[in-house]
């Protein structure tokens, strides 16, 4: 919830100024405001990419809305030595299918999507809702090489089956050697 008094906002030009300042001209940030929308998604109806209204009945049944949680990341890039520095820290409120059991085996694999993908994943460690990872990945690939490029995250299961239970990603391209902190909302895997 924000607080949208001019007395609340600061005086610098940022996205969350532009996007719930209600003094603006209403036609201007509409759209956009319709995409962070305030209203909780368990009261309102959404669109889905064919533009039509969907029953909440038809969002509940089809696990479009539910939320999966969120993944903490940490990038780095050292152009000294031209290396890559990931640093996986933890998933926040993730939830999981049932069939997975009550605390499976998770684990975050890493995707570079480069010509020749480069592979990495964590330990694997109890579920919970928060886990605790604190792995960092470091891989020695040229500055321009990775931005144009994405950083791929997959959340597995390891017990009783091996299992893609949710993903994300990040463009990587404004890696700087100024360390940034990325929360990642993990989405149901692709098909």
């Amino acid at each position: 919830v924000s607080d949208l008094r001019p007395s609340a906002l600061p005086g610098s030009l940022d996205v969350s100024r532009s996007m719930f300042d209600l003094r603006s001209p209403p036609h201007r940030f509409m759209k956009r405001y319709d995409s962070v929308s305030s209203v909780p998604s368990s009261t309102s109806s959404r669109k889905d990419s064919q533009g039509s209204n969907r029953s909440l009945d038809t969002i509940t049944l089809s696990g479009d809305e539910r939320d999966f949680g969120r993944l903490n990341v940490k990038l780095c890039y050292v152009s000294s030595v031209e290396q890559i520095w990931i640093t996986v820290l933890h998933c926040k409120d993730l939830s999981w299918p049932s069939s997975c059991g009550e605390n499976p085996r998770i684990c975050v694999k890493g995707i570079l999507t480069l010509p020749k993908p480069v592979h990495f994943k964590s330990s694997a460690k109890e579920g919970y809702n928060d886990i605790e990872f604190m792995e960092t990945f470091v891989f020695a690939i040229k500055l321009q090489s990775l931005q144009a490029v994405r950083l791929v995250f997959k959340i597995q299961t390891q017990t009783p089956r091996k299992k893609t239970i949710g993903e994300c990603s990040l463009a990587l391209r404004e890696l700087s050697s100024q360390e940034s902190n990325h929360w990642l909302d993990i989405s149901p895997p692709s098909k």
